[in-house]
């Protein structure tokens, strides 16, 4: 009766607040490490415009990326299904358009590395049902032109193609033009989060000029992924290749203050156009973050899949929708955003692989058992997970040695107690590969 009285109230407020379909806010920060956010227990950070978006909504404490990297982990929330469906997209693309892997490899030599429009469904699915669709800040899903946001479903595109660009010069260790305003190199002055936040500033005045015709803003930070460069830091010139990829705690720290007040600023502009109450805000890390930036208390880092790698904080809010306070342990992952948003503007959901997330949690529902895989490929290494239930098992390949995992994270949700010989005998492990072998089979790509 609890959960009937919850999800009857939802579906008033859902009724009430869907008399207008609501706006989208998507900020997500790159290379961000769970524990980067006050609320998800930084120690030397305060995030307060983040913490906020918490406290007006609700804040997920069980949130996997799809993938340990950047791209693979962004194909997922816009096409809502598994990265690997696409093919040589199981690792970041790299710096100069470069495959990492033999497929990925072998799609860059054919001019074909890269996210194909024809995958996308967040955008489009929310363009049919006449949203107006922006994306400000990393791209990372292809170099190639008809890779463009504009051949995917988004009217305005300002940003970088590339994974790792300077923040002052707007350039990274390649020849190539990577920062574009649509389909054109431009040039700009400033710091590259402050111009993200000009840009989606510019365009939520631009929206308020059209209230009637819904939004969907779409804020993929470069901050805090190296270079580590702070608002002040600017040397005059781009740092050499071994101070690209180096960086303190201190500076890292800098970088997340200034991606909070971005996030402090968007909130006061939705507030400022009176679009706050018909508007979704979510905010989430693309994967986990590599040193310096902190997992506590998952174990290991980005590149890997365990849980350091792809744990992820997420909050969320949807006025008169989700009640304030809230907070869910349900497993779910960075696709069923993608669910989500496209349930919210009544858009077609069909064959998509998440969970509408939002709005089981603002139905009340108790969190579900979730089975969740991973792949994970680079060089000649390979990743591959399946956490079902409890149990996570992890299988490492990489120069011919091989080596398992298995844990139950409700035991041992830090990873620290390999139970590998122990459930082989038990035949859990056996059933845990299974699962997986039949997952790889269904999604092998088709380009």
């Amino acid at each position: 009766m609890k959960i009937l009285a919850a999800f009857l109230t939802f579906l008033v407020a859902l009724t009430a607040a869907g008399a207008e379909k609501p706006n989208i806010v998507f900020i997500i920060a790159d290379d961000m490490g769970y524990a980067d956010v006050s609320s998800f227990g930084a120690p030397d950070v305060k995030t307060p415009a983040i913490d906020q978006i918490a406290k007006d909504g609700i804040r997920f404490t069980n949130i996997y990326a799809l993938g340990p990297e950047c791209t693979p982990s962004r194909v997922s929330f816009l096409t809502g299904r598994y990265p690997q469906r696409v093919g040589g997209m199981e690792c970041a693309i790299g710096t100069g358009n470069v495959g990492r892997y033999d497929d990925a490899i072998r799609l860059a030599e054919n001019n074909d590395l890269g996210l194909p429009a024809e995958y996308a469904r967040l955008a489009p699915g929310l363009k049919s049902q006449g949203y107006h669709n922006a994306v400000f800040g990393k791209w990372h899903l292809g170099y190639e032109p008809k890779f463009s946001p504009l051949k995917q479903g988004f009217d305005e595109f300002v940003g970088f193609l590339g994974g790792n660009v300077d923040y002052f010069r707007h350039k990274e260790l390649s020849d190539i033009e990577v920062y574009l305003s649509g389909t054109d190199p431009i040039t700009r002055e400033g710091y590259t989060t402050d111009l993200i936040t000009e840009d989606a500033l510019a365009f939520l005045e631009e929206r308020a000029a059209e209230p009637d015709k819904p939004f969907f803003l779409y804020l993929p930070h470069a901050a805090p992924h190296f270079p580590f460069q702070g608002p002040d830091d600017d040397d005059g010139g781009l740092p050499s290749e071994e101070e690209w990829t180096t960086g303190t705690r201190e500076t890292y720290v800098e970088m997340m203050k200034s991606l909070d007040k971005s996030v402090a600023d968007v909130v006061a502009a939705l507030e400022k156009h009176g679009m706050t109450e018909n508007t979704i805000v979510v905010f989430t890390s693309d994967h986990g973050a590599m040193k310096p930036g902190l997992n506590t208390p998952w174990r290991d880092y980005k590149g890997t899949v365990f849980e350091g790698g792809i744990r992820v904080p997420l909050v969320a809010k949807w006025p008169g929708v989700i009640t304030p306070g809230s907070e869910s342990a349900q497993v779910g992952s960075l696709m069923d955003l993608t669910h989500s948003f496209l349930s919210a503007a009544n858009a077609d959901t069909e064959g998509l692989e998440g969970i509408d997330l939002l709005g089981e949690a603002a139905a009340g529902k108790e969190p579900a058992k979730r089975t969740l895989y991973w792949r994970a490929r680079r060089g000649e290494k390979t990743w591959r997970a399946i956490r079902d239930g409890n149990w996570k098992y992890i299988k490492k390949i990489e120069d011919g040695e091989t080596e398992e995992w298995v844990f139950n994270l409700k035991q041992d949700p830090t990873e620290t107690k390999n139970k590998l010989e122990k459930e082989r005998a038990a035949k859990k492990l056996e059933r845990l590969k299974k699962k997986l072998a039949r997952w790889e089979k269904e999604v092998a790509p088709k380009r």
